[in-house]
C-alpha cells in the first residue's frame, strides 16, 4: 500500500507520527509530507525503511501556528495535487484541521480516500472541522472521549474509527536503569507546570502524605526555573503548604532520561484535566510503575480503574492524597497495577499494535 501522511513537521505528535510511519513501513510504502519549517534538510530524506519524509517549500521556513499556516495551505494543496498526479497514493492520512484542508486540496479528481486525524477539537475552527469530518472517508479519534466530541461536531458515527494513540514499549519498558533516588516513597510528575496539567494538584496532595517526596520533570530547561513564572509559582505553593522540602523541580528533562526516571517512582501520578493522549500514564504503564491518573480523555480508555491503574477526578489533591497512600504503603497492590499496566500498554498501545489497526481503518476506505 502506497501510503500518503500530511502532517506538520514540529508539534507535540510530531514524534508519534514518526514512529507510526516507520512501523508502516516495515510493509508499506510512506511518504511523510510537511511544509518546511526550518533551513536545514534535503528536499527528500529517507528517515527509515520504506519511510521517506518530503518537504515542501511553501512559506517562511519557520514553525507556523495553525493560523499563520492558513495562507499558505492552498500552495501546499498546489504542490501536493502536482506530485500526486505523478505518484498516486493509495490512501491519505492528514493530520489537524490545516494539512485536512491541504489534503483534500491535493487530491481533488484522484479519487483518492482521505482519513482525518484532529487530535483534538479547536473551538476556534469548529465548521472547518466538522466540514473536514464530513468529508473525510474516515475520521480517527485517538480515544472514545475524542470520538464523542466528534460525533457532537456533528461527524458521522460510521465515520469514526478509534485507533489508540501509543507507546514505544521498546524504550519503556519495566527492565532497564533506574535514576538514583532516596530512601523517601516517590511520586513523580511529568508534563508542563501550568496548573491545568496537575502538578498543583500533586504538591497539594503531599500536605497528607507524610515522609513522601515529590519529583516534577518538566516546563523550561532547568537553568530557567528560577525565571519561568509556573515554577515559581509551584515553589511558593510548597513553601505554603511546608512541604518545600519534598518538592523537587528537575526542569525539562531529555526523553531518553524519562524510562529511568519513571522506574525510580513508586508511581506516576498523572492528573492533568484534559488528557487528549494520555501519553505520560501510557509511559509509566509500559514501564510497570503504578500510575494514578485524572478520569478524563484517553486515561478512560488506558486505565482500567483499580486493574491497570488508579483513576481520580481532576483537581482533587485530598482524594489523591488517599490513594496515593493506599498504593504507596500497599507493595502488593503496587505490584499488581504495575504488572497488569505493563501488559496492557504493551498488548493494546504498541507501535505494532496501533498500525496494524491503521492498516485496517486504510483499507476499509479503499474497499
Amino acid at each position: 500500500m502506497n501510503i500518503a501522511i500530511v502532517a506538520s513537521a514540529g508539534g507535540n505528535q510530531r514524534h508519534r507520527i514518526l514512529a507510526v510511519a516507520r512501523e508502516l513501513g516495515r510493509e508499506h510504502h510512506v511518504t511523510i509530507y510537511t511544509r518546511r519549517d526550518n533551513t536545514e534538510g534535503k528536499p527528500k530524506t529517507r528517515v527509515a525503511p520504506g519511510v521517506t519524509l518530503e518537504h515542501i517549500d511553501v512559506g517562511p521556513p519557520k514553525e507556523l501556528a495553525a493560523d499563520e499556516v492558513a495562507p499558505f495551505l492552498n500552495d501546499v494543496g498546489h504542490h501536493l495535487m502536482e506530485r500526486w498526479s505523478q505518484d498516486r497514493p493509495d490512501v491519505i492520512h492528514a493530520h489537524s484541521w490545516t494539512y485536512g484542508l491541504a489534503a483534500v486540496a491535493g487530491a481533488k479528481g484522484l479519487s483518492v480516500p482521505v482519513t482525518q486525524t484532529f487530535h483534538a477539537v479547536d473551538a476556534t475552527h469548529i465548521e472547518l472541522e466538522r466540514a473536514l469530518g464530513r468529508r473525510a472517508d474516515a475520521v480517527i479519534a485517538g480515544s472514545g472521549d475524542e470520538e464523542s466530541a466528534l460525533i457532537r461536531l456533528g461527524v458521522p458515527r460510521g465515520n469514526i474509527a478509534v485507533v489508540p494513540y501509543g507507546v514505544d514499549t521498546e524504550r519503556f519498558q519495566r527492565r532497564g536503569a533506574v535514576a538514583t533516588r532516596g530512601t523517601r516513597k516517590r511520586l513523580l510528575h511529568v508534563g508542563p507546570l501550568t496548573t491545568d496539567r496537575g502538578a498543583h494538584t500533586i504538591v497539594r496532595a503531599l500536605q497528607g502524605l507524610g515522609d513522601v517526596e515529590l519529583v516534577i520533570a518538566g516546563g523550561p530547561e532547568p537553568e530557567d526555573l528560577d525565571a519561568d513564572r509556573d515554577a515559581r509559582r509551584l515553589r511558593a505553593l510548597a513553601e505554603q503548604l511546608g512541604v518545600a522540602d519534598r518538592v523537587t523541580l528537575l526542569g525539562q528533562v531529555r526523553r531518553a532520561a524519562v524510562p529511568k526516571l519513571m522506574r525510580s517512582a513508586d508511581s506516576v501520578v498523572s492528573v492533568p484535566r484534559e488528557a487528549v493522549t494520555g501519553i505520560v500514564a501510557l509511559e509509566a504503564m509500559a514501564c510497570g510503575v503504578p500510575v494514578i491518573a485524572s478520569a478524563v480523555g484517553a486515561h478512560l480508555d488506558s486505565i482500567i480503574d483499580g486493574v491497570t491503574g488508579l483513576l481520580v477526578p481532576p483537581d482533587r489533591p485530598a482524594r489523591t492524597a488517599r490513594l496515593a497512600r493506599e498504593l504507596l504503603w500497599d507493595p502488593t497492590l503496587r505490584t499488581a497495577l504495575g504488572y497488569a499496566g505493563a501488559d496492557r500498554a504493551r498488548s493494546r498501545y504498541s507501535w505494532e499494535r496501533v498500525s496494524q489497526e491503521l492498516v485496517r481503518v486504510y483499507e476499509a476506505t479503499c474497499a
